[in-house]
């Protein structure tokens, strides 16, 4: 089934199953990186509480998936159409 850990993220412990290590590996990193902007937060906004500070990381984290997807997706959209250019061209030269 996997292993549990605990994971602490903004001070509480939370346990967690993982069924591999890689994912215990990317676990504890997200709750470094949770941790991490918290902190910042709370350094830049010390009189916000602190969920007003977890809205905050959550809505940055989201943000940031959201433009990795687009990035992907272009990404993407160029590789084909890299691919059928690249296609058109060693047809061009093998007739």
């Amino acid at each position: 089934m996997g292993q549990s850990i605990k994971i602490k993220v903004a001070g509480r412990e939370y346990p967690f199953q993982v069924p591999t290590e890689e994912a215990e590996h990317y676990m504890r990193l997200a709750a470094e990186d949770v941790n991490e902007a918290l902190g910042n937060y709370s350094t830049r906004f010390p009189d916000k509480e602190l969920v007003d500070k977890l809205v905050f990381v959550a809505m940055i984290e989201a943000i940031d998936k959201l433009k990795a997807l687009k990035k992907l997706d272009t990404s993407d959209r160029e590789l084909r159409s890299l691919g059928s250019a690249l296609q058109s061209y060693l047809e061009s030269v093998t007739k």
